[in-house]
């Protein structure tokens, strides 16, 4: 049947949750589980994958542009409470009105950010920016769905919009540095920006696309576009209500 059916009495199957959730999430889900999967049985090293330009320049280790997006530490609760939040809001965006039946889109907002982070990470102390490009989700389907209310630990209640300030709160209380998080932040708000507030402006940009997804990208995922398609604005912020 269906992937999004449920059987025996309302259980989904394994299977059928894990091939509902839509293609660059599930990508992203399985490729992060896999290098975590493979460090923990020490097929591989973490220390091969961090980020580290000299090693790139250098070694010619290209891979570490991509693999640091993907380790998330080993097996543990924080490990799974950044798998939770990578499913929940990468999925809610990418099934959205923002994004539904657009991956290619999608998938363009990801690598926008993941080479927004590239070029900030030099000046920080991160090398491992998988957790960043996650809060970059968080923030961009808050600031879309702001009427959304959100719970925090039954404590109090909040709009959307403040959910990643409130879980930067709250890992700081734990003792974990800001900075990831405020990486994530600060490219969200690059990316919402450009995308859903600069076209709306007075001026020259105004009811222009800013970002563009390269064609090869439409074609490859969502097969021969319309004529026009191109130049169509979808306004965001318009659609997220």
């Amino acid at each position: 049947g269906e992937g999004g059916r449920c059987r025996g009495g309302g259980e989904m199957s394994f299977d059928a949750w894990y091939f509902e959730i839509p293609t660059i999430t599930r990508w992203y889900l399985t490729l992060s589980v896999l290098t975590t999967a493979c460090c923990f049985f020490d097929l591989i090293s973490p220390f091969t994958l961090y980020l580290n330009f000299r090693l790139i320049v250098e070694k010619y280790e290209f891979w570490r542009i991509f693999t640091n997006f993907f380790f998330f530490g080993m097996p543990s609760l924080d490990f799974v409470f950044h798998m939770y939040f990578l499913v929940r809001y990468c999925r809610l965006l990418e099934e959205g009105p923002s994004f539904r039946g657009r991956s290619a889109d999608f998938l363009t907002m990801v690598l926008f950010g993941a080479l927004l982070m590239l070029c900030i990470a030099p000046f920080s102390s991160v090398f491992f920016l998988g957790s960043s490009l996650t809060f970059m989700m968080v923030y961009v389907w808050g600031r879309r769905n702001e009427t959304f209310p959100m719970n925090f630990l039954g404590l109090f209640n909040f709009p959307a919009p403040w959910l990643p300030w409130v879980l930067l709160a709250f890992s700081m209380l734990l003792g974990a540095s800001p900075v990831v998080d405020l990486i994530g932040i600060f490219v969200g708000h690059v990316y919402y920006y450009l995308e859903d507030i600069v076209p709306r402006m007075p001026g020259r940009f105004r009811g222009k696309k800013i970002i563009f997804t390269p064609s090869i990208l439409k074609y490859l995922m969502e097969g021969p576009q319309p004529l026009g398609e191109r130049e169509r604005v979808v306004f965001n912020a318009d659609a997220g209500g």
